[in-house]
């Protein structure tokens, strides 16, 4: 048997990828035209819908601040980027700080947090501390909760009075500056 000529590989090269995008679904060919193929809407924007998360501000990562929390708008998300599915009690929150580089959360990242949960040591926490908002690590040693910061240069966080857990992370979302 001959061997096909670069033009011939090409060419079923590319026909087999055609045949695989018919196979699945995402290209249809016309009924009344010979080769005529057309894109089909994508089967996974229908699965997944977008869920509008209310964005609540800022949080340091960093020492703990005193902060109102104003609502800014929303942050709209394809559920399956996401990786959870949220809830009416789903939030986010935009991460001033850098007292969670350990965790690879870095200033300017939206943390999206669930209000309500009870936290397990290691999970990433917004809290209230004595007043004061701040995102950390909640650890537990001798029965006792504090926050940890990521970053040497920051000190653990004990509650002196209060500890409120306002929300647990559960999906990060990081803007990628594309400036290189």
């Amino acid at each position: 048997m001959k061997p096909l000529t670069h033009r011939q590989q090409a060419m079923k090269a590319a026909a087999d990828h055609v045949t695989a995008l018919k196979r699945k679904g995402a290209l249809a060919g016309h009924p009344r035209r010979a080769r005529a193929l057309a894109p089909r809407p994508s089967v996974h924007a229908l699965r997944h819908p977008i869920a509008h998360i209310p964005l609540f501000g800022s949080i340091s990562a960093g020492f703990a601040e005193d902060r109102s929390q104003e609502a800014e708008g929303c942050v709209s998300v394809d559920i399956a980027s996401l990786g959870i599915r949220p809830t009416p009690r789903t939030f986010a929150l935009r991460v001033q700080g850098d007292s969670m580089i350990g965790r690879h959360i870095v200033s300017g990242d939206i943390v999206v947090l669930e209000h309500g949960m009870s936290p397990r040591p290691g999970d990433v926490v917004a809290a209230l501390i004595d007043n004061e908002s701040t995102l950390k690590t909640y650890l537990v040693q001798r029965n006792k909760p504090f926050l940890r910061a990521e970053n040497p240069k920051y000190p653990d966080l004990i509650p002196a009075q209060e500890l409120v857990i306002q929300g647990v992370m559960k999906a990060l979302i990081r803007k990628v500056d594309s400036k290189g």
